[in-house]
């Protein structure tokens, strides 16, 4: 099928090579090969034809140079171009196909072009022939391009993919070290005040030094109890109880602190999980907690925790409002959108599930490797 080429387009081409064309011509009539040279010619192109006639001819060519474009006629002596394509699409990165005939109706050309011909013209119409092949180039340098574009994107996406992975791991080892100071530094040196003024409240007379000193401890336990929550939010110790545990407690402490019933369903009583599946899990399900207390206007919330096989999941389920698609991609959005990411990092991946309401189902599946335990 023969498809017009703008004279811009045609132009630009001519302007743009700089290098004879090389052409593989599938014939065997000497006359159509030289009509096809002259055809070439007057259409201003500079091209190199190495004509072939037989299938062996034409895998030999191919093994000892690259071409530019192939040409070929339908019928010849004991096969067709489409044994030629065979041998030519199994090649990669092999040049556009261009098939030159006069005994093949539209209907066969048109068929054969699915397969991933470029081009076909008639020979009775081969002073188009220049314009083909140009058409054909371009075509296949667009399709070049595209492929380059899809594997740098690959690439990038591959890069971003493996930053955010580190970001999170990053992210959760300075949680640790932190909480873990906390711990250690302030909550010992918090403690042993505590100690010192508990001491000064039941040794001093009634009186205001004994007043000074109680509301100093008051003030004390509130700072201890603020550094609890700060080093539950970092890195939970309730994490070196298993998985299971900690998906508890997330659970327990939301109903005590929201209000909202909070139900946990699990497989089993203890996982054996990986260190860094355990920080996706209990992050998700802090996550989707936190948006159910914040959005959904939830009565009930129920969360389902499974290992069964070769998959932990994890499907945290409420009774609120649900969320519309312009909630899902405002463009300050990042909650769904950052599990989704973390999820990524250990090659899981997130479902969200919602109706206008009818509440929201958050589904994280992690695939689990073949010498996990469970």
């Amino acid at each position: 099928m023969f498809q017009n080429v703008s004279n811009d387009s045609v132009l630009g081409y001519a302007q743009s090579q700089e290098q004879p064309l090389n052409i593989l011509h599938i014939e065997d009539s000497a006359a159509d090969q030289a009509l096809a040279r002259l055809s070439l010619k007057r259409g201003g192109l500079a091209c190199e034809l190495t004509a072939v006639d037989s299938l062996q001819a034409v895998s030999d060519a191919l093994k000892t140079r690259g071409f530019d474009l192939i040409l070929a006629d339908y019928h010849l002596s004991g096969f067709t171009a489409l044994d030629v394509w065979e041998l030519v699409r199994a090649r990669p990165a092999h040049p556009p196909f261009v098939l030159l005939s006069g005994a093949i109706g539209e209907a066969a050309a048109v068929d054969i072009m699915r397969l991933g011909i470029s081009d076909y013209l008639l020979k009775d119409q081969i002073t188009s022939l220049p314009r083909v092949v140009k058409r054909a180039l371009e075509v296949h340098e667009a399709r070049l391009a595209r492929h380059r574009a899809m594997q740098e994107l690959a690439a990038s996406e591959k890069r971003l993919a493996e930053l955010t992975e580190h970001l999170h791991t990053s992210i959760e080892q300075e949680r640790s070290n932190i909480s873990r100071e906390i711990h250690d530094d302030i909550g010992g040196s918090l403690t042993a005040v505590k100690f010192d003024l508990a001491w000064i409240s039941r040794n001093s007379p009634e009186g205001s030094m004994r007043e000074h000193a109680r509301s100093a401890l008051e003030m004390l336990e509130h700072a201890l109890g603020a550094s609890q929550r700060i080093m539950q939010n970092l890195r939970p110790p309730v994490l070196d109880q298993g998985l299971v545990a900690a998906v508890q407690w997330l659970a327990q402490d939301f109903e005590r602190r929201t209000g909202i019933a909070a139900r946990l369903r699990t497989s089993r009583e203890h996982m054996e999980v990986e260190p860094a599946l355990q920080v996706v899990v209990y992050r998700t399900a802090q996550e989707s907690l936190t948006n159910i207390h914040k959005h959904a206007q939830a009565s009930r919330v129920e969360l389902d925790l499974s290992d069964h096989e070769g998959f932990l999941t994890l499907e945290v389920t409420d009774n609120g409002m649900g969320l519309g698609p312009q909630a899902r991609d405002k463009p300050q959005s990042f909650g769904l959108r950052g599990l989704s990411e973390r999820a990524r990092t250990v090659q899981g991946w997130l479902d969200v599930s919602s109706q206008a309401g009818k509440g929201t189902s958050i589904i994280l599946t992690i695939p689990l490797a073949d010498t996990q335990k469970t």
